[in-house]
């Protein structure tokens, strides 16, 4: 088993969490304060690693045997990839992360500031399109 840290759809309620239903969940967690937070085509979030100018990200640990991870690592778009980061405790977890290749096309919205993809979605919502483009 393996820790995976989850920050999208993975998490509970989310439409991938099916292939790690009933896996143990050990909590809601935060990243350490080295990662920008993207938000794919709003279709999926994205964190990328960065050397200055990093906030927590929040998301949801789990001890995730291979069977199920396989599943959802197949799950997986193409601008992510599978990479290990650092906790806020400074524990160490698997996640996804953007690509590089992807980064550097500056295409996808910086939603750090959200902390997170429910905060983010949620704002979604409650500004509607036009407010959230103005404030990205």
């Amino acid at each position: 088993m393996v820790f995976m840290f989850l920050n999208g759809d993975g998490m509970r309620g989310g439409r991938a969490h099916y292939t790690i239903e009933g896996v143990p969940l050990l909590g809601e967690r935060r990243t350490a304060p080295l990662y920008r937070f993207f938000s794919v085509r709003d279709e999926f979030p994205a964190l990328y690693p960065v050397a200055e100018g990093g906030q927590p990200v929040l998301g949801e640990l789990y001890d995730v045997p291979m069977g199920p991870l396989s599943a959802l690592l197949a799950t997986e778009p193409p601008e992510l990839e599978l990479s290990i980061i650092e906790l806020e405790d400074g524990e160490l977890s698997f996640a996804m992360v953007l690509r590089q290749a992807e980064h550097v096309l500056g295409i996808h919205k910086d939603i750090t500031s959200y902390g997170g993809w429910h905060a983010y979605r949620a704002a979604a919502v409650s500004e509607g399109p036009d407010k959230r483009r103005t404030r990205l």
